[in-house]
């Protein structure tokens, strides 16, 4: 085991907050949304925090993600699990994205998505705080994290995706012991069937924001960054969002951290990307709303951003409005042009949704919104490996006459 988890751990959580009316919650006990039906946020004692950890500490540590247990929810080292959640790296892209450009690849994460940061996180809670069956609504990745997760502490789990979610995705929910099933709908639809049986005492509702503790595993990618970036920031964001967690897990992030006197105040501009078929933050966004409506005959080939309506909107568009970002659309053939260049120019095999990234930091490369010689980074959310990619025809006969000038 990481020797980070050989002690017990100290804990630091002092409560939890609705991210809407500031009302407080116990910790330690088993909590989906608050009374205001809205996302519980997780607060710990920052003092004591830094305290007992020198960021010098901090450095010295392996980087990975339990590295920053101080800053984490799980209070005994017995409860947490792992598959080897590394620190993923940035990768510049100088020749599809830019000379300032990296991409942070979460595909390297166990079950090749950034959705492990946040089901490693909310599994442990669980197993710590009891549960013993588990469902989720899912596009696909954060299925197959679950079920990883969940079969590795014998938490017994039930996964509803749409009947179009990716073949690769459903056939790794189920091989990682996971019942899995197909629904004729969209992902808010498989959220129904969800909260119907939670409804009815069947399992724990785990879909997106409806647990606090997923939030404090996808901040971890904040932390990260900070840490990568010598405990400066760069000048932008841009993130694939659907359910939009990581994004909000960043923005709480960087609070924490400059809190603990890591960093300053300065903070990214936060770029919220979607699919043009299926954009309901954007939509909010440019008529200044606080919350998006549910988004009709959502569609996109980016599975992952196919999220017609996100419980956590108002704090999505709360943190892209005080960076100073934006919320940005990207079509289909933009997406898919993005994933293309950055294979054949950066070798570097991006997912759909992180092909938007790209293709939204040309949009606004192209409008002015942000400047080439600014640090900018996107995140690649899972490895492009997990989608149909074109096809390889060309057969040569052995046999036959080779004309290797046609080579």
């Amino acid at each position: 085991m990481n020797d980070n988890l050989t002690a017990e751990r100290a804990t630091f959580v002092t409560h939890l907050e609705c991210s809407l009316t500031g009302e407080r919650y116990e910790a330690d006990q088993l909590h989906n949304l608050s009374r205001a039906g809205r996302p519980l946020l997780v607060r710990y004692d920052l003092d004591a925090v830094r305290a007992a950890l020198p960021r010098e500490t901090l450095t010295a540590r392996p980087t990975d993600l339990w590295r920053w247990r101080e800053l984490l929810p799980v209070r005994r080292t017995a409860n947490v699990v792992s598959l080897g959640e590394i620190e993923t790296p940035l990768i510049p892209i100088a020749a599809s994205g830019g000379a300032n450009v990296w991409v942070k690849d979460e595909g390297r994460l166990p079950t090749g998505s950034f959705k492990a940061r946040g089901l490693v996180m909310a599994v442990a809670m669980a197993k710590e705080l009891g549960v013993t069956r588990i469902a989720m609504p899912t596009n696909g990745n954060a299925g197959a994290a679950l079920a990883a997760y969940a079969t590795r502490v014998g938490i017994e789990s039930i996964v509803f995706c749409p009947e179009d979610t990716p073949e690769v995705n459903v056939r790794e929910i189920a091989a990682q012991g996971a019942r899995v099933w197909r629904v004729n709908g969209l992902i808010d639809d498989c959220g129904a069937i969800v909260g119907k049986g939670a409804a009815e005492g069947r399992w724990f509702d785990f879909s997106t924001l409806k647990e606090p503790y997923r939030i404090e595993g996808k901040k971890t990618m904040g932390l990260e960054l900070a840490a990568q970036f010598g405990w400066r920031l760069p000048k932008a964001i841009f993130y694939p969002t659907g359910g939009g967690t990581g994004l909000i897990g960043m923005w709480k992030a960087f609070d924490e951290l400059e809190r603990l006197g890591w960093i300053g105040s300065e903070r990214p501009r936060m770029y919220a990307v979607q699919a043009s078929g299926c954009a309901p933050i954007v939509r909010a966004f440019e008529a200044g709303e606080e919350h998006a409506e549910r988004w009709e005959d959502a569609h996109t080939v980016a599975a992952g951003i196919r999220v017609p309506r996100a419980v956590g909107d108002f704090l999505i568009l709360r943190a892209v409005r005080e960076s100073g970002g934006k919320a940005l659309a990207v079509g289909d053939p933009a997406i898919l042009a993005a994933v293309d260049a950055c294979a054949r120019q950066d070798g570097l095999l991006l997912c759909p949704e992180g092909g938007a990234t790209l293709a939204a930091y040309h949009q606004a490369l192209r409008a002015g919104e942000v400047d080439e010689d600014e640090a900018v980074v996107l995140f690649n959310c899972a490895t492009g490996l997990k989608y149909p990619l074109p096809p390889a025809e060309q057969r040569l006969d052995r046999h036959g006459a080779i004309d290797f000038d046609l080579l």
